[in-house]
């Protein structure tokens, strides 16, 4: 459970209406708390400073009219801008990439203050008397010595919004264009995956076998959906109750549908469990970054590949990719790659994770990459460089040999696509990429 509500508050927080909601509703209690506050006199300090003038019901009426128009008028631009720039990264940088904008802290409070001043301008509006209107309690009368009724402390609080709001739009302004920049792009997605392989393997400098699966009867799911969440705790506390052992079969970000296995059930039975057993397993339409590193991997494998291809022929965006993939790459193989999904308990663990080994990582990276980069002589001498700079730090023999290999696949590759003083050039590089592992 304490797994599905962190999966929860991660996908609620990362909605793009969540800010704005959440800020509507905060201002639209900030101003009823600061109107409140105005009616029962708790505003007759302000009289004592001669620089604050006090506001007339149509002065503060006009104003708080003003600043609604304003910060909505301006709300529906950084919408718009914020579509635009989404749009724009989506078509050129790939599909896979919009979550990562709507996802973008920037944006979404951006728009929220926005939002958010917008309510309290309305809420703050409500409770202004015209001078001509007659008070509509007694405490209303005793509130002022003005005719009519203009909240004094709401209006300042108002333009501190204002100041707010003239702060964030200067922000929004920079952020949009820096954050649609492809170099940016690359850092943001690599900053996150180095974090999540951080996270998920969190033991250096050991290099232990994954734990085999045990068999069993088999789990079936019952829907179909990609594998966005596996809540290992739920699950252990099923496997430790029943006297179980569970041997997954798929991985966070996994597709999967009716009839396939989720996992093997060993120990107990599969019939009186396998309700509450296909409940830790979350599945939705869509992958997403929460337990699932490789997704990370894909989005800068993508954008190394669009880079790549003859259409946009932009060899200098697959070379910043190569770069985060390799130092992503390097911290894979200084890990432990067991799943530490037990925790303090890990020894005698119920529940086995499906394996993930150094070889798969190197794949679904480098190996998706391998034929693209083959036809870029620049790519080609960058992705050796990255390979050996990537092994530097990895004290595994059979890792370093795995990182060895994707350079003699590369230059096989190579000897296929090119020719030449281009050949010529890359064969050159990788007799020196291949001396790094025989000093």
């Amino acid at each position: 459970m304490t797994a599905e509500i962190r999966f929860f508050w991660a996908r609620l927080n990362a909605n793009y209406w969540f800010y704005p909601a959440t800020f509507a509703v905060l201002a639209a209690v900030l101003a009823t708390t600061v109107v409140s506050m105005d009616r029962n006199g708790f505003a007759e300090f302000l009289s004592d400073y001669d620089w604050l003038v006090p506001v007339r019901p149509k002065g503060a009426a006009d104003i708080l009219m003003v600043m609604a128009g304003a910060v909505i008028g301006v709300a529906s631009t950084v919408f718009s801008i914020t579509i635009v720039a989404v749009s724009y990264a989506s078509g050129t940088y790939g599909p896979r990439l919009l979550t990562n904008f709507l996802e973008d802290k920037g944006n979404q409070v951006s728009l929220a203050t926005f939002i958010g001043s917008f309510v309290y301008a309305i809420v703050a509006l409500r409770s202004v008397r015209a001078e001509d209107e007659s008070a509509s309690t007694a405490s209303d009368a005793a509130a002022t010595t003005l005719p009519g009724f203009a909240p004094q402390l709401s209006l300042l609080v108002a333009y501190l919004l204002m100041a707010v709001c003239v702060a964030v739009l200067v922000f929004f302004l920079h952020h949009v264009p820096s954050s649609i920049r492809i170099n940016k792009v690359l850092e943001t997605i690599g900053v996150r995956l180095i974090d999540a392989v951080r996270e998920t393997y969190p033991v250096e400098d050991e290099f232990s076998d994954a734990r085999e699966p045990e068999g069993g009867e088999e789990l079936r799911a019952s829907d179909a959906g990609y594998v966005q969440m596996i809540d290992f705790a739920d699950l252990e506390e099923k496997a430790r109750d029943s006297g179980g052992t569970f041997s997954l079969r798929v991985r966070t970000g996994d597709f999967v549908h009716r009839g396939l296995p989720l996992m093997d059930v060993k120990g107990c039975s599969v019939d009186d469990l396998k309700d509450e057993l296909r409940e830790c397993f979350s599945l939705g339409s869509v992958r997403t970054p929460e337990q699932d590193p490789q997704f990370l991997i894909d989005e800068l494998v993508e954008i190394a590949l669009r880079a790549l291809s003859p259409g946009i022929n932009d060899p200098f965006t697959a070379i910043t990719a190569l770069h985060w993939l390799g130092a992503a790459t390097s911290e894979i193989g200084r890990r432990d790659l067991r799943k530490d999904v037990c925790g303090e308990d890990a020894e005698d663990c119920p529940v086995i994770p499906c394996p993930d080994d150094f070889q798969h990582y190197l794949k679904r990276g480098f190996g998706s990459l391998r034929s693209a980069v083959a036809t870029s002589p620049n790519a080609a001498l960058v992705m050796l460089d990255v390979l050996g700079n990537a092994a530097t730090p990895v004290k595994d023999r059979d890792r370093r040999e795995m990182l060895r290999d994707q350079g003699r696949l590369l230059i096989e590759q190579t000897r296929e696509a090119l020719t030449g003083p281009d050949l010529q050039s890359v064969e050159a590089r990788y007799r020196e990429f291949d001396k790094r592992f025989t000093n």
